[in-house]
């Protein structure tokens, strides 16, 4: 019997327990019944089930879930969703546009190109190893000689006890190992910037919340949504409506999934981080609130920068940061991502890195590996360690576990723009896509990256 992951109640209630936990609501009561009734907490993996529930104990969830709800937390003041709100506690978001900021087409179109090859080039590397453990990781690459992954994973040459003790994600397999590649394949991370493209041609930047909603509703398959976006399309057909979406039900909701959204953002504002940051705040909050709204934010705010023809990846991460408020965990993440890579103590080794931030956000502070923090702690610390370099960046976040292929795809594009040419792409890398994207995406399946940068240059402030 076919059984949806991540919109079961008794599914949710135990990610919503430790969301709770982790935003210092008091649910020891809530989980002390819960267990005592023959429920479960939340497995290690996001979607996989801790078992089947009957009618009673499914109704409890649904009840348990409504209190959980209801309790304060006291981190809501210093981790706001208001757009308002977050600016007032912004002391340093950015001005609108420096003049000069879109000057040349011709090299913002290629600065475009690189950006949309960098995303899937990412994206791709990270594919095969999602799910996977960072024990994991390390073994299949280290076991033929592509430590840290500076080309494709290959499962020719790995020892089959390595195979067998580390198996791939098992669907990506088939479609991203070096010698399973012919273009890019279909994959959330690069299906939400072709939506927010056709967003912003239909609505340009006058867009609402409720346009990326109906957006989603006509071009986006269910099947093709994971966690807070599967949670949030099921409260729209359900009835439910924005920004509430976001928040019913819905304890992946500051998850990564926004943080992938953000990159179309300020791929069209180039040279305007605040402008971009605000689009992406009205996208996430469909789905997501506070980090994971953070999280859209600071990448549509990074990428601008980049996209505005900066050469440096630092003032990418400051830009990003300024549309964050300081006192949130989400830039307490990325200032901690970003001094564990410039910490002399660890000379420049960047497993000694990814260890320090496991050791911080997964053994310490326990969080799922698809959760905004962690990832955002990784993705500072990959493009502050690499400085800019392409290759180095999808490189080393790759390396660093958690949400691989997303990683790998926001560092892609935000080094890809700052590459500045599709030609400073790995060819490597590049060649293997064939300049061929797969999608479910209406218009968009088998598109190369240079139509997308055309595309995306035509709807660009």
């Amino acid at each position: 019997m076919l059984r949806l992951t991540w919109v079961q109640p008794e599914d949710l209630l135990g990610h919503e327990l430790r969301q709770a936990a982790q935003d210092g609501r008091d649910a020891a009561d809530v989980e002390r019944r819960w267990l005592a009734a023959g429920g479960r907490l939340a497995p290690d993996r996001a979607g996989a089930s801790p078992g089947r529930a009957g009618p009673t104990l499914r109704a409890m969830a649904l009840r348990l879930l409504d209190e959980l709800a209801a309790l304060p937390s006291p981190m809501a003041d210093s981790e706001p969703t208001d757009l308002a709100a977050i600016r007032a506690a912004c002391p340093d978001w950015p001005s609108p546009a420096r003049p000069g900021a879109r000057e040349g087409g011709s090299s913002l179109l290629d600065r475009l190109h690189a950006a949309w090859l960098g995303r899937a080039v990412g994206c791709v590397l990270g594919k095969p190893v999602e799910k996977v453990t960072l024990t994991g990781i390390r073994a299949l690459g280290r076991a033929v000689g592509n430590w840290p992954p500076r080309a494709y994973f290959t499962a020719v040459g790995v020892p089959p006890d390595v195979l067998a003790a580390h198996p791939w994600n098992r669907r990506a397999a088939a479609v991203a190992l070096a010698e399973t590649l012919g273009g890019a394949p279909e994959d959330d991370d690069l299906n939400y910037p072709l939506l927010g493209l056709l967003l912003l041609s239909r609505h340009g930047d006058d867009f609402t919340t409720d346009d990326v909603a109906r957006l989603w509703l006509d071009e986006l398959p269910a099947g093709r949504t994971f966690t807070a976006e599967r949670v949030a399309y099921r409260n729209l057909l359900a009835g439910v409506e924005p920004p509430l979406t976001a928040s019913h039900h819905n304890p992946f909701r500051e998850w990564i999934g926004a943080q992938i959204r953000g990159d179309v953002f300020g791929w069209t504002h180039p040279g305007d981080p605040g402008r971009a940051a605000e689009l992406a705040h009205r996208d996430a909050v469909l789905s997501h609130t506070a980090n994971g709204v953070y999280g859209e934010m600071f990448v549509a705010a990074a990428v601008a920068e980049a996209a505005g023809g900066t050469s440096d990846v630092h003032a990418c991460l400051r830009a990003g940061l300024s549309v964050v408020p300081p006192d949130s965990r989400y830039a307490q993440a990325v200032r901690f991502g970003v001094a564990a890579a410039r910490d002399p103590a660890l000379a420049g080794d960047f497993d000694a890195v990814v260890d320090r931030l496991h050791a911080r956000y997964a053994d310490e502070l326990g969080y799922h590996w698809v959760h905004v923090l962690p990832n955002a702690a990784l993705l500072a610390a990959a493009l502050t360690h690499a400085d800019g370099d392409l290759t180095a960046s999808v490189s080393l976040v790759v390396s660093g576990g958690w949400d691989t292929d997303s990683n790998g795809a926001t560092a892609g594009s935000i080094a890809g723009l700052l590459a500045g040419s599709p030609e400073a792409v790995d060819p490597r890398l590049a060649g293997p896509l064939k300049n061929r994207l797969a999608s479910s995406v209406t218009g968009f399946d088998g598109v190369g990256f240079d139509e997308l940068a055309a595309r995306t240059l035509e709807v660009s402030a």
